[in-house]
């Protein structure tokens, strides 16, 4: 079935693109939420006017993601953690960690656009951040040792 995307899709496509799907994966999922529409004769007028709506839309999203990135890129982030005897950490650094520590810098980032390596040790590590498709981010965060009590 080919419809039209009203949403931008992971791993199908971005808002506006007309794509090939099966039958029952645009009945079931994509129509019922308002994701997409069928490409019909009746509506390939709008398919028209809702494309190029998208490529304006889009070209304002991505350059809101550059700033936003460039913004970020400035930013560098310490996180202090308790420590064992050898080294390693009791638990790890995770992305919802990361999150609440740039929503204390004022960034409003979702924890699932936050890409974390395994972190168990003290150190310097790197942060992705997808902001945008094509559009990321890199921020060293700096595990450091909780002190003490």
């Amino acid at each position: 079935m080919e419809i039209l995307l009203i949403e931008n899709v992971p791993s199908l496509g971005a808002r506006g693109d007309v794509v090939n799907v099966k039958d029952g994966y645009a009945r079931n999922f994509l129509l019922p939420r308002k994701m997409a529409l069928p490409v019909t004769a009746g509506n390939k007028r709008q398919i028209e006017l809702e494309k190029e709506r998208n490529l304006k839309m889009r070209a304002k999203e991505l350059a809101d993601a550059q700033a936003l990135a460039a913004r970020l890129e400035a930013v560098s982030l310490a996180v202090a953690k308790k420590v064992g005897e050898s080294g390693t950490l009791f638990g790890s650094v995770t992305n919802a960690d990361v999150a609440d520590l740039l929503k204390a810098k004022g960034f409003e980032i979702e924890k699932q656009a936050i890409i974390v390596p395994h972190i168990k040790a003290v150190g310097t590590f790197e942060v992705d951040v997808r902001l945008y498709s094509g559009v990321h981010a890199k921020l060293p965060i700096e595990v450091t040792a909780l002190a003490a009590e």
